[in-house]
């Protein structure tokens, strides 16, 4: 991926740079930088998520790594044959993604795991390009309503013309296609707005759009 899509040292979000600072403080083995994306350079399914984990991403550096999320979505990734193995437990693990690329809509671990619409808009410039170095077959997978507006906007496109909702496939302008899910947090599974077999078929949903 070009360098444009990632900058390691970003500190274009003061909040998330005074946030990171503290973290790099008090978890002095934490990754707490930015996290770059993983997976295929060239994809044929982009999934993007939310933001780092505090616990997860954000202390192993890679997206989904190390926590409860990450558990679902790796697991589901490996039963549909696009992961090498079922648990990402850190960077060294030798997991690897087969046709699939993870990243987040914002790069920096956020408070309470909620970033402003500020924050979200000035890292869209990341994700703008990375979805524009995808080939023009590939399906984007959203993970939750914020990462369904920030690929709308990545695109710009008009979010109302798109309502998010679990399972719908938005076609998009130039023949790219949208894949909604809500995300696999431990909040939506544990209430049982997503379940895994919720979760998979959504996701391979997408899959077989991708690679049809």
């Amino acid at each position: 991926m070009s360098a444009a899509c990632f900058e390691p040292e970003c500190r274009a979000c003061p909040r998330l740079a005074r946030y990171l600072d503290g973290i790099r403080q008090s978890h002095r083995g934490y990754h707490a930088r930015p996290v770059p994306a993983f997976g295929d350079a060239r994809p044929r399914l982009l999934i993007v998520g939310l933001a780092p984990g505090l616990h997860g991403a954000n202390r192993t550096g890679r997206p989904f790594t190390g926590d409860y999320a990450g558990e679902l979505l790796y697991r589901t990734l490996h039963s549909l044959g696009l992961c090498s193995q079922p648990k990402a437990a850190h960077r060294g693990d030798g997991l690897e993604l087969s046709g699939c690329r993870i990243t987040n809509a914002v790069k920096c671990v956020p408070p309470e795991n909620k970033p402003t619409a500020d924050e979200v808009n000035t890292c869209n410039r990341y994700l703008r390009a990375e979805i524009a170095l995808l080939p023009r077959e590939a399906v984007l997978f959203a993970l939750g309503g914020i990462a369904h507006r920030a690929v709308l906007k990545a695109l710009g496109l008009s979010a109302s013309r798109y309502p998010f909702a679990h399972g719908r496939v938005h076609r998009l302008p130039e023949g790219r296609r949208l894949v909604d899910s809500y995300h696999c947090s431990r909040y939506n599974t544990q209430t049982r707005r997503l379940t895994p077999q919720m979760f998979k078929r959504a996701l391979r949903r997408a899959q077989k759009l991708a690679f049809e």
